[in-house]
Parts: C-alpha cells; sequence; structure tokens
C-alpha cells in the first residue's frame, strides 16, 4: 500500500491526526503526510489511496485543501481510493458542517472510489486542543481503511 495523507492544519490539531493515521497505516506499507499547500497533484501517480483531511471552517475544507483537491486531474483519481477526515466541534454537522463530507464528495465527483465513509474528530475549543481519544481512534480508522485496501 501507498498512502498519501494531504491535510492542513491551523492550530495543529489536523496534523496530530494526519500524522497518526499514517503511522498506523505506515505498518501496512508507505504512508506520506504532506501539507495542502505543498502537495503536488501531478505526483500522484504511485499512489494506492489518497486521505485528505482539514479544520471545519465556515462549514467546508480550509482553502489549501478546497485548492489542491480542485488541482488534482479527473484521470489521476479514476480507479484510486480515498477518504476524507476532519477537526471540527463535537456538535450536530448542521451547526458545524463537515470539511471531510465535502472532501469526499468532491473526490469522488472527479472519478475516485470511496474506501470508508467520511470521519470527524473532535476539538474542544477553536484552537483545540483534541478531545482525549481522538488520535487513538485516528489510529482505529486508519486500521479500518487498511483492512479494506487489503480485502
Amino acid at each position: 500500500m501507498n498512502a498519501l495523507i494531504v491535510y492542513d492544519s491551523k492550530f495543529g490539531n489536523t496534523e496530530k491526526i494526519a500524522k497518526a493515521i499514517a503511522e498506523k497505516l505506515s505498518s501496512y506499507g508507505q504512508a506520506k503526510t504532506v501539507l495542502a499547500d505543498k502537495a503536488d497533484p501531478q505526483e500522484l501517480g504511485n499512489t494506492d489511496i489518497l486521505i485528505i483531511g482539514s479544520p471545519t471552517q465556515a462549514w467546508r475544507p480550509t482553502e489549501p485543501v478546497q485548492s489542491f483537491i480542485k488541482n488534482i486531474p479527473e484521470e489521476t483519481l479514476k480507479g484510486m481510493h480515498i477518504a476524507g477526515f476532519d477537526t471540527r466541534f463535537r456538535k450536530t454537522r448542521l451547526l458545524t458542517g463537515s470539511a471531510a463530507r465535502i472532501i469526499t464528495k468532491r473526490l469522488e465527483k472527479k472519478g475516485a472510489g470511496t474506501i470508508i465513509p467520511p470521519e470527524s474528530f473532535f476539538v474542544s475549543g477553536m484552537e483545540g486542543p483534541l478531545i482525549e481519544g481522538e488520535e487513538k481512534r485516528a489510529s482505529e480508522w486508519a486500521e479500518m481503511i487498511a483492512e479494506k485496501k487489503i480485502k
């Protein structure tokens, strides 16, 4: 498995989740994290699974994540497995929105196949920190991704 985790992080919370995911997936193959504004959509050629994460801000992903997704050529995503995650307040999605759902929908629209439903990881305040146990939950989510990818 060759996984790429692209993320944006304003206060370090989404980065912690991205790194927990990468750490778990690295036991199944290669797993690399890269900030969205440093990621090159043209270099996705040998990626088996693309995971994108963002803080939820104004009910959507941050601008660097949106820009990265917009610049991925559709032919690159055809047949690629993807997953989306976000960090947000632990309130109903109706009140907070979900960057993960938007990420997933935009990637699917470009031809990617979702390997697992989008997931939210929760922070206790605007700047965090993550609610206790969220990094462990991210690792468990990554384990589910790996199990589905291996099948």
